[in-house]
């Protein structure tokens, strides 16, 4: 990461230069103008094709770019609908923090958008990251991702419906159902994730080997990257609730409310998860304390039958002349019944005891 960043050392404030891993084979502009009674949807060869549905105030634009390896893209399209600088830096900065941004004329949100590997969809290590930015405007809105796939297809659908809500209301509403599906798609994660925890702690109980702690310490790294990328959602939000500015009409603020709530639950799922992680490490600890225990008990119990044993033959293993025993015709098999029974009776003695 810090590698990333020394393209930027000693570049003026504004400077565009993308920062981050190339993760899209191409740049993609989609465009959907819409309102209640007409649904434009394409895709973009040049950014200046999007002027065209600039000078449309009767539509309502979303313009989509996946990937942000092109700065000229960026530059040209930011130029055409007046974005800061600042903001077009921050958007080619993928190591944002979530956060929102009150420019007048727009709004600027950033936010982690999380996928599970469709290539190995069990598997919850594989879990990608993307950045998204969002600048709400007057009647346009532009959202930036660092490569193709994302969450928003439900809402893709719901614009071709002419009837659907989204059609009768403003970009505004349009801005709070893309950060909801974001949101709502960690849901999905947290769910397949208590699957796997479930599966993780029978595995603690009945089984504890070393690769229940490689997954453990799995478990509780994704727990701290969705923990980074969803605590700052619950102050982009708030301020999202609190900010000024007529670009947010008073009927979208009460979903803005639906989706600050959900927030508020995914930081508490992800806390509790944190929390029976930690304490399966410590379940997983005591397990193999306890196994080593146990081991270690047997191999005492065995140790133990044997010293009385090793005694015997130790007196019967000295090469004295004069022993009384040594003449004896029945000696030997005396001596080693002797010996089992012995080691039955200790053997007995410990069963009695609970000791096996």
């Amino acid at each position: 990461m810090f590698d990333r960043k020394k393209s930027k050392v000693g570049l003026a404030p504004g400077t565009l230069v993308h920062v981050g891993e190339k993760k899209a084979e191409r740049v993609v502009v989609s465009v959907w103008a819409y309102n209640q009674s007409e649904l434009i949807e394409k895709e973009m060869e040049t950014v200046e094709d999007c002027l065209f549905f600039k000078d449309r105030p009767d539509l309502n634009v979303w313009i989509n770019v996946d990937g942000l390896d092109r700065v000229e893209v960026i530059e040209k399209l930011g130029n055409c609908f007046g974005i800061h600088p600042l903001t077009l830096e921050d958007i080619l900065n993928t190591g944002q923090r979530p956060k929102m941004e009150d420019y007048g004329s727009y709004i600027y949100t950033v936010l982690k958008m999380m996928l599970l590997s469709e290539s190995e969809t069990e598997d919850l290590e594989e879990i990608i990251v993307d950045q998204v930015s969002i600048i709400l405007g007057p009647n346009f809105l532009l959202s930036f991702q660092e490569r193709e796939g994302d969450v928003f297809n439900p809402i893709r659908e719901r614009l071709r419906k002419p009837d659907s809500r989204i059609r009768k209301s403003g970009v505004d509403y349009l801005a709070y159902s893309l950060k909801d599906a974001v949101i709502d798609y960690y849901f999905v994660i947290l769910e397949r994730f208590g699957e796997k925890v479930e599966d993780l702690e029978e595995e603690l109980i009945t089984d504890p080997r070393p690769e229940t702690l490689h997954t453990i310490q799995s478990y509780k790294r994704d727990m701290i990257l969705l923990r980074k990328s969803v605590w700052p959602l619950r102050e982009l939000i708030n301020s999202l609730q609190k900010v000024e500015s007529g670009l947010i009409k008073d009927s979208t603020q009460i979903y803005l409310r639906d989706v600050y709530d959900h927030t508020i639950q995914v930081i508490d799922s992800i806390e509790a998860f944190r929390d029976i992680l930690s304490s399966m490490l410590d379940v997983y600890l005591s397990s193999v304390s306890n196994k080593m225990n146990e081991i270690m008990k047997v191999l005492t119990i065995v140790a133990t039958i044997f010293i009385p044993l090793t005694f015997i033959a130790g007196v019967y293993g000295m090469n004295f002349e004069y022993m009384p025993e040594l003449g004896w015709h029945w000696g030997y098999p005396v001596v080693m019944v002797f010996m089992i029974l012995v080691g039955i009776s200790m053997f007995a003695y410990f069963r009695r005891k609970k000791w096996l």
